[in-house]
């Protein structure tokens, strides 16, 4: 059986797109980037056929290079092709109104994403109306243990994956109200379950608060997370529970659109 199992996986080996997928998932790896000659000394593969393989992703918009460092990204294209999707429609189309609604709500900054490997990354956002605003680049990636969003996805992941996950995360102080033990962080995701959201009081970054919502598709999985994201003045923790209900209604907006 081991004999004919390899001899299937060679025989459905292709090269040049096991270089590829080698090159993209080292990539992922590094969101600072690689260098052609950290990627070729990385994965043993010859300069020449990185060189080609870079070239053809660059050209078709997958990755990008920083010309000062000469480093390799990856874009946000992959984001795009991946999105959940109903009757032709991807997440960020069906979410967009009510996404705008909520903003309109709450006047905070609206953002929505969704799992990336053991990452969260944004995908949208809809910014508040107020002068001082908090706004990022669409396709940021957030941690899974020290903020609203990133806790939510890790706490509806299947029981096992969420185990696993939590086992192989670093968690590392970014304030003093970062969670970082194991036990403390699957506590907070059966108390995110059972309240159906999901907040952070500063706890990725001091000053910034955030209160996240589910996404369900269709097989009622939580593909992705819909948030606001405010100063503390403006959202302090004891209006956390009042604009979850508004947060919530949103995420059942949206889940209502992507399971039509």
């Amino acid at each position: 059986m081991a004999a004919a199992t390899k001899t299937e996986t060679a025989a459905l080996d292709v090269p040049a797109v096991t270089r590829t997928l080698d090159i993209l998932e080292r990539l992922s790896e590094y969101p600072g980037g690689q260098t052609l000659s950290e990627l070729s000394a990385a994965l043993e593969m010859p300069t020449n056929a990185v060189f080609r393989i870079t070239g053809a992703l660059k050209s078709r918009g997958y990755i990008d290079r920083d010309e000062a460092t000469k480093r390799y990204v990856l874009t946000s294209k992959f984001m795009t092709i991946t999105q959940p999707r109903t009757q032709q429609k991807s997440l960020v189309e069906v979410a967009l109104p009510a996404m705008r609604e909520l903003r309109d709500q709450t006047r905070e900054t609206v953002q929505i994403g969704v799992l990336c490997g053991v990452e969260g990354v944004i995908l949208e956002q809809v910014e508040s109306t107020y002068p001082l605003r908090i706004a990022v680049d669409v396709g940021l990636r957030f941690a899974l243990y020290n903020n609203a969003p990133g806790k939510l996805l890790l706490a509806y992941m299947p029981e096992r994956d969420r185990r696993e996950t939590i086992s192989a995360l670093k968690m590392e102080a970014c304030t003093s109200r970062t969670i970082t033990g194991r036990a403390e962080l699957a506590t907070e995701c059966q108390r995110i379950i059972q309240s159906g959201y999901s907040t952070d009081y500063g706890e990725a970054d001091e000053g910034i608060h955030c209160v996240a919502a589910p996404v369900y598709n269709r097989h009622n999985q939580v593909p992705a997370t819909v948030w606001i994201s405010g100063p503390a003045r403006r959202l302090p923790r004891s209006c956390f529970v009042e604009k979850a209900q508004f947060v919530m209604a949103a995420g059942r907006q949206i889940s209502s659109r992507l399971q039509a």
